[in-house]
């Protein structure tokens, strides 16, 4: 796995992301309530307060808790909420040692079908079926990884152009239409939210 993404915004951090695979799940992980740009540069300021130029699950798995939580807490925060991404993160490496003895790319290495894939994205730690199907549009459409059906595993996200999620980002013109589409979801979601419901008639 060696290409180049444009998900930080930032060279260093997107290099990071385009070859390590831990990098790219970490920072999956990270994208919620959170802007996109800072979710994925989370892996790399990780990497770098780590002493390493990589990040590894072993490593991770064992760090003493409070002390990972520390780690991800110091100015600038990795996130929103540090404490709690820093378990997660310490529980996804953890399951990855557990099943995968840590190599975070044999999630999809010699994978059978899309879904299969989409299975096992959706059992890692924090991945729900939505992030799994967004992380696995992201691997067919960027990295390489294309099992036979894995657009309709992905779902909608799967979809060529469609600029729902990080998936579709590769560059600022593409990151501003993801951000719109995420903008105008919101924004419906909002107005469904507030609309009062209509009178009933009397019975």
């Amino acid at each position: 796995m060696d290409v180049t993404l444009h998900l930080a915004q930032d060279p260093e951090a997107d290099r990071l992301l385009g070859r390590s695979p831990l990098a790219a799940l970490t920072g999956m992980l990270l994208d919620q309530q959170i802007p996109m740009e800072w979710a994925f540069k989370g892996p790399a300021a990780i990497a770098q307060r780590l002493g390493a130029d990589d990040l590894d699950a072993h490593e991770i798995a064992a760090y003493e808790p409070d002390a990972f939580a520390a780690l991800l807490s110091g100015k600038p925060a990795v996130h929103r909420y540090p404490g709690s991404m820093a378990g997660r993160i310490q529980q996804l490496c953890r399951y990855l040692v557990e099943h995968y003895d840590g190599d975070a790319e044999a999630v999809w290495r010699d994978v059978s079908d899309g879904r299969e894939l989409l299975k096992r994205l959706q059992e890692l730690p924090g991945f729900g079926k939505q992030k799994a199907q967004i992380f696995l549009a992201l691997l067919g459409k960027q990295l390489g990884v294309r099992p036979t059906g894995w657009r309709e595993a992905a779902g909608a996200y799967g979809e060529e152009r469609s600029f729902r999620s990080v998936a579709d980002i590769t560059g600022p013109e593409s990151l501003s239409k993801v951000r719109a589409h995420k903008q105008e979801l919101k924004a419906a979601a909002k107005a469904a939210k507030t609309a009062k419901p209509a009178d009933k008639p009397d019975t």
